[in-house]
């Protein structure tokens, strides 16, 4: 609610709520003036898209039919831009199962894109990816060449997700390197800006032939208790 004091967003994507229905704090949104649409999970995952403007055709999962406890995925349109919010799974060791699980989220992410996604209706895909697309997203691609967040399989499944016809907001608006979304707690992570590019907003190039600015707020990371990610802000004309 602070960071909507400061940043009045029309949209808010938000990831890993870890909490559920019961706990998910609901009221206190809509009697801040939000629509709200969440799915949510206990202790682990759990996605949202919190708008100013009503939401309409909300789905809260992949629906491909395939077996999956884990909230990842939410999707509603405001005011005619479709928007997704994902919670892509980290991947954890490189080769595990859980690696495994992160590369076939993806799949089937692109694929959810192909069956309810065309690139001519504007779309934002937005949240945690879990992937920093190239060597100026990360701040040594030598130390995570071999790990979940810039491994090659990750960044080609990432790429393949973009190949749907989306475009990277934030390299529509600059090329310059060391901009990074998120830090890790330990060895001075964020004061040593030791940090990576893994959080994303993707749009389809309608929506961003109206981009006119992206933010990535890195006061977000400062202060008490901080999470070790800060939002991407997007402007749209």
């Amino acid at each position: 609610m602070a960071f909507l004091q400061r940043t009045p967003v029309d949209v808010l994507c938000l990831q890993e709520l870890k909490t559920d229905e019961t706990d998910f704090p609901r009221q206190v949104l809509e009697d801040a003036g939000f629509h709200v649409s969440a799915a949510t999970q206990r202790t682990y995952n759990g996605v949202a898209i919190l708008s100013r403007a009503p939401q309409t055709d909300v789905v809260l999962e992949l629906g491909d039919g395939v077996p999956d406890p884990q909230a990842r995925f939410v999707a509603a349109t405001v005011e005619g831009v479709r928007v997704v919010s994902v919670y892509v799974p980290n991947g954890g060791e490189v080769g595990s199962d859980k690696y495994a699980y992160k590369l076939e989220w993806l799949k089937r992410l692109r694929a959810w894109l192909d069956s309810h996604a065309r690139v001519e209706v504007p779309l934002a895909v937005c949240g945690d990816f879990n992937v920093a697309p190239e060597a100026r997203d990360v701040h040594d691609p030598a130390v995570w060449m071999n790990e979940s967040l810039f491994h090659e399989e990750s960044r080609k499944a990432f790429q393949h997700v973009l190949e749907f016809g989306l475009q990277d907001t934030l390299r529509l608006r600059t090329q310059d390197p060391g901009i990074f979304t998120w830090w890790d707690y330990r060895m001075l992570g964020f004061p040593k800006n030791r940090g990576l590019r893994i959080d994303h907003v993707l749009v389809t190039p309608g929506l961003g032939a109206r981009c006119t600015e992206v933010f990535v707020d890195r006061n977000e990371r400062k202060g008490k208790l901080p999470s070790d990610h800060v939002p991407v802000v997007v402007t749209f004309s």
